[in-house]
């Protein structure tokens, strides 16, 4: 089966081609950056983003499969992010992908980003279900139970602000460049961790949520104590930033481990996705608490943690294998949570 995977979504314009004909395989992974066009604004323009989408697209789905070495007779479906996302650039890979699809009378499938993620390691280390999500990205912070293709439980949710969000604030606050989890990592390996005391949201409290509004105001604060242009002081801050993120976020998923392992007898694996997954301290304090609590920690290689095409063309593999087709009328959401049940979810305790 080969399946062509368009992701806007957000800043980046990517498009894939994944086959699976026994053993999962990426023919074609093409990502084009839109970090220069939004760079100057220290955060992601809606309008930039969606235009920029328009003048890479094409070119990008007839080099993907010029790559992949396939014709569109050749595909055997055609998938795009649907949301949730930027409804601009959502429109423009949809309409793309519907329009090949309708020419080539191929089936569409409207992926659900966050699903893309999540199931990203299933096609990186073929990950049995149930498992444990820990989903962090720019925009989404989420504890998942993922059941099977469609089927998730949220245990839990940040309350303000999403980790990446905390990341990129953070670093425009101390004058480093967009995207900032990249950047205040950079710094911090040359920073002292335990010098400033930051706030570490929710320690100790009941629940699977997350919460780094709090976080961001601290670091306002301290930045606005510093003198200018004092490298030492901006690598010890980007050092308990990265510090304080990371505890914050392992006090979470702990408990969602402890509910985990209480409730799911059969799961073997604690999983970590999205842009933030990607954070090399972050990865190896999860390695840590997954064998603590006899699980599998599993996390797809970092090119395939941030927004990919790969992501969404083995989501539309999954969905297509079980028959998960969809309409060309289909709509896109803006906001589209994976468990319907996520607006008033009841969270373990």
């Amino acid at each position: 089966m080969n399946v062509l995977g368009i992701e806007t979504s957000c800043d980046e314009t990517a498009v894939a081609v994944v086959s699976d004909d026994g053993a999962p395989a990426i023919r074609a992974n093409l990502v084009q950056s839109q970090l220069a066009e939004h760079a100057p604004y220290g955060g992601i323009v809606p309008e930039i983003a969606a235009r920029t989408h328009l003048e890479h697209l094409e070119r990008l789905i007839a080099t993907a499969l010029d790559t992949a070495g396939l014709g569109y007779d050749e595909l055997d479906g055609v998938a795009a992010s649907a949301g949730p996302g930027l409804i601009g650039g959502l429109i423009v890979g949809t309409m793309a992908a519907k329009g090949i699809a309708w020419a080539t009378k191929k089936p569409f499938v409207a992926v659900n980003h966050l699903e893309a993620h999540a199931l990203t390691a299933r096609l990186t280390n073929k990950v049995a279900f149930p498992y444990l999500l820990l989903l962090v990205s720019g925009g989404h912070s989420q504890l998942l139970v993922c059941e099977g293709v469609g089927s998730y439980r949220q245990l839990g949710t940040t309350l303000d602000d999403a980790a990446g969000e905390a990341f990129d604030k953070s670093a425009k606050l101390l004058g480093l460049p967009y995207p900032g989890g990249p950047a205040i990592a950079e710094r911090a390996l040359r920073g002292d961790p335990r010098r400033f005391p930051l706030p570490r949201p929710l320690q100790g409290r009941g629940g699977c949520d997350f919460s780094f509004s709090g976080l961001k105001t601290a670091v306002r604060d301290r930045v606005a104590a510093f003198e200018p242009g004092d490298d030492a002081d901006i690598a010890d801050l980007a050092a308990s930033i990265e510090a304080a993120i990371c505890d914050h976020l392992l006090d979470r998923t702990a408990r969602a481990v402890r509910w985990f392992r209480d409730r799911h007898s059969k799961g073997i694996a604690l999983v970590a996705a999205g842009g933030v997954a990607a954070n090399a301290r972050l990865r190896s304090r999860l390695v840590g608490l997954a064998a603590d609590a006899g699980l599998d920690f599993v996390a797809p290689p970092p090119a395939l943690c941030t927004d990919n095409g790969a992501m969404i063309a083995w989501a539309g593999l999954e969905r297509l294998r079980l028959g998960l087709a969809d309409p060309l009328d289909a709509p896109v959401h803006p906001r589209w949570p994976l468990d319907p049940a996520a607006w008033a979810p009841k969270r373990p305790r």
